[in-house]
């Protein structure tokens, strides 16, 4: 038995088949619909405008400027000021602090060195 809706073939055996082909494509015409609300929806001018007003809007709070140019100053003002405040004008002061430095750090590192023999050779007596 062959039945003809609106200019689509239907072949079906019975008519619980062709109920159920009927049915599915009720439900695929609403979906159908559904989907064109959502499009004419987005092609609304409502959307775009909200959005538009929306990147406005984040556009002001962004401050205007380069801003790398403004962390290259920020930047080079630090390490004047970090220069200034180690007295690094002359070679001799440089290397004074270069010293103290390693000489710290070899300092640290003996007295690990020996805490740590002192206390397994105390951990061992015991």
């Amino acid at each position: 038995m062959v039945l003809v809706n609106a200019g689509v073939h239907i072949r079906s055996l019975n008519t619980n088949g062709f109920l159920s082909c009927r049915r599915h494509e009720l439900q695929n015409d609403q979906q159908l619909d559904a989907l064109h609300s959502k499009i004419r929806t987005l092609r609304g001018m409502r959307v775009t405008t909200d959005i538009y007003d929306d990147v406005e809007r984040q556009n002001s709070t962004i401050p205007t400027g380069n801003t790398f140019t403004t962390f290259a100053g920020s930047l080079a003002q630090s390490s004047r000021r970090a220069a200034h405040a180690f007295g690094s004008t002359g070679s001799l002061k440089q290397y004074r602090l270069l010293v103290l430095i390693v000489g710290a750090v070899v300092g640290l590192w003996i007295l690990w060195y020996f805490i740590g023999w002192v206390w397994l050779s105390s951990g061992a007596n015991v």
